[in-house]
């Protein structure tokens, strides 16, 4: 019947769209800031820190799970049928012309549950640098070029297929270094009245040794000065004198 090669066209369709019609599941608390254990440095200019996905993904063993991190105002336009690794998804293009990259990709044994007693259990996103402009690791978990805002999820894929994933997480924003302009000298503890005691100070002892340094040139021209007022000691004339008893006496006395 005619009606056939158009079933036998669409079976290859519905079956391309059977994950879709499925539907993603949502699993697990939303990703955030790391709380437990206290650390220090769980946002920089360029980096933050998050709480690993353990026991979220716990039904999906074969899956890769990937961390998405995007721009504040991207997340309702992601695409998660965008394949990590792609142009669409890289690293070095965020975040324009792309607003949401893939990284930190791992399998289900790298978030065992429970937690084993000791693991710090923590990502940190942003940490590596060296491959922030090789364009042949677009995944690269490269430093975040902003103070953002940002959001999270992770999103669990089965070859290309996504079948789970986390909700978005709240904003998160980076520190901001201030400019030296920015930085006010009230509160630094310098106050008026410190000023004026450091410069009166600093007056005091200009004065002290300009007097230590007169006082020394006064005695140097002094010493000199009196060297001078010393005579040559007159020389002291010695008589000399002869013997008389061994002279006077008569040859023939000898």
């Amino acid at each position: 019947p005619p009606s056939a090669p158009s079933a036998r066209t669409m079976l290859p369709l519905l079956l391309l769209l059977l994950p879709a019609a499925r539907g993603i599941a949502q699993v697990g608390p939303r990703p955030a800031l790391t709380q437990d254990p206290p650390l220090e440095g769980v946002t920089t200019a360029s980096t933050f820190v998050l709480d690993q996905p353990r026991c979220v993904f716990d039904n999906y063993g074969n899956a890769d799970i990937w961390l998405v991190v995007a721009l504040d105002q991207a997340t309702s336009s992601f695409n998660n049928s965008a394949g990590p690794g792609t142009p669409e998804t890289a690293f070095q293009s965020f975040p324009a012309p792309v607003r949401a990259y893939m990284t930190l990709n791992a399998t289900l044994g790298s978030y065992p549950c429970p937690k084993p007693a000791g693991d710090i259990a923590v990502l940190r996103v942003g940490s590596e640098t060296s491959c922030a402009q090789d364009v042949t690791r677009p995944t690269c978990n490269g430093p975040l070029p902003g103070p953002g805002p940002y959001r999270v999820k992770f999103l669990a894929l089965e070859g290309s297929v996504p079948v789970a994933e986390t909700p978005w997480s709240m904003s998160i924003t980076l520190r901001t270094a201030k400019s030296p302009s920015a930085i006010s000298t009230a509160g630094s503890g310098h106050s008026a009245g410190m000023i004026a005691i450091t410069t009166i100070l600093s007056i005091l002892f200009a004065i002290l040794l300009a007097g230590l340094v007169a006082m020394l040139v006064f005695w140097g021209s002094d010493s000199c000065g009196g060297s001078s007022a010393f005579s040559k000691p007159e020389s002291v004339t010695v008589r000399r004198y002869n013997t008389h008893h061994v002279y006077d006496q008569p040859a023939a006395r000898l």
